[in-house]
């Protein structure tokens, strides 16, 4: 065992990122949807894993997945962790990377038969990507204290199964899931490894990065109403089109997030009756702002309510605006984030415009993030790639980091 701890066997990890991959995807790709039978399936290989250390795993109240090497002090405990689920079709490495590596470190140190200098917790947060209820960050937000139960009890998927009611399949009490927040308790310092899932490392030559934060986000669901009517009988003069104004709307949204330097997406519109034969009369669009300065976001979600009233304006049609979900813009720990750089060997950092569990966490507690390219900046799908040897190095240097938080006083 070198001075610094021990190494991580990247391939291990790999191979077992692809084992999970096997068992839990299908010709379309990963398919850990949360609160699913393959999510569970997912968990269990987990406690396969933690099981061959000799470790045994538990859940706290929201769902969240424990696992403990006890160390050789009382003192703060180090975490690493990330997510097991995944979005319907997604890729082999988003979340799961984070948490394998995490078994990888424990795997290292459970191998030496030495104790860690203060205990080493892994975790695996419940329900991430919040892909079947649109409410990202579940577990870690309950953990942090900042996810309101009853902002969340009315959730329903396309299904029609209430979230509660998901919960309550995989023995989660909706109305508990802030008593996770216990487990803050002893925690000194939380670590994640992920890929980038965008393309900037991969086009830059950067193979692992220090993360700096998380960019700030603001999901709304706006509602069009207009009049619905016959599709061959009314003029093109008299028409109250709801779709027609949403996909304006959408159009004056996407020049927001390019004018502002952030990011924005309309990613779902639905239209009622929803038929060729007739005019819309409603419409839904789901729209996702980001960016890291939070007054800019702010400004784009002024712009963006202002987009979706002219756009209707226009069309004789009303508007309606539902928050699903925001979160500030989240910068990591300095000092976490330097040990990050220099175990990276990068001296640059990335600000992350996806969502992680570091996020949350990073209210509470110190964290940080490492970063690893992937390939075309391609996520979400299941084509979703990181060359091996940038997987190996981002995974080493995730132990490295460990180990150096590990030995700090």
């Amino acid at each position: 065992m070198s001075p610094g701890g021990p190494a991580v066997d990247a391939a291990r990890v790999i191979a077992d990122l692809r084992e999970l991959a096997k068992r839990t995807s299908d010709e379309h790709g990963a398919q850990r949807l949360c609160w699913t039978q393959t999510w569970r399936d997912a968990r269990a290989f987990l406690g396969e894993l933690l099981d061959e250390l000799g470790v045994e795993a538990d859940r706290d109240e929201a769902g969240n997945l424990w696992a403990q090497l006890d160390g050789n002090d009382s003192g703060d405990a180090l975490t690493l962790g990330s997510h097991i689920d995944s979005v319907p079709a997604g890729g082999w490495l988003d979340g799961a990377l984070g948490v394998m590596a995490a078994i990888g470190v424990m795997r290292a140190w459970a191998s030496t038969g030495d104790p860690t200098p203060r205990p080493l917790r892994v975790v695996d947060w419940a329900d991430e990507e919040g892909a079947r209820f649109s409410r990202s960050l579940f577990g870690s937000s309950a953990f942090a204290g900042t996810l309101e139960p009853d902002s969340v009890r009315g959730l329903h998927d396309r299904d029609g199964i209430a979230l509660p009611d998901a919960l309550a399949e995989n023995d989660v009490e909706l109305d508990r899931v802030l008593e996770s927040g216990a487990r803050r308790d002893g925690i000194g310092a939380y670590l994640e490894l992920h890929i980038e899932q965008g393309p900037v490392m991969e086009a830059d030559g950067i193979q692992v990065a220090a993360v700096e934060g998380c960019a700030g986000v603001e999901r709304h669901r706006f509602t069009i109403r207009g009049q619905a009517s016959h599709a061959g009988t009314t003029p093109m003069s008299q028409r109250h089109d709801a779709g027609l104004a949403a996909a304006d709307a959408a159009l004056r949204i996407e020049h927001i997030g390019r004018a502002s330097g952030g990011v924005a997406t309309t990613g779902v519109l639905s239209l009622e009756p929803g038929i060729a034969t007739a005019v819309a009369g409603e419409a839904e669009l789901t729209v996702d702002l980001r960016h890291a300065d939070a007054d800019t976001l702010a400004e784009m979600l002024a712009g963006a309510r202002a987009a979706v009233e002219a756009a209707a304006g226009e069309r004789g049609c009303e508007t309606g605006d539902e928050l699903i979900w925001q979160i500030e813009p989240i910068p990591f720990d300095p000092k976490l984030v330097g040990l990050a750089r220099e175990a990276s060997g990068q001296d640059r950092t990335i600000t992350s415009g996806a969502l992680h569990d570091a996020a949350e966490v990073a209210r509470v507690l110190p964290a940080a993030m490492v970063f690893v390219p992937s390939i075309g900046g391609i996520s979400h799908a299941d084509i979703e790639d990181t060359s091996e040897d940038d997987l190996a190095a981002g995974i080493q240097a995730f132990g490295t980091l460990a180990n150096r938080v590990l030995a700090r006083a």
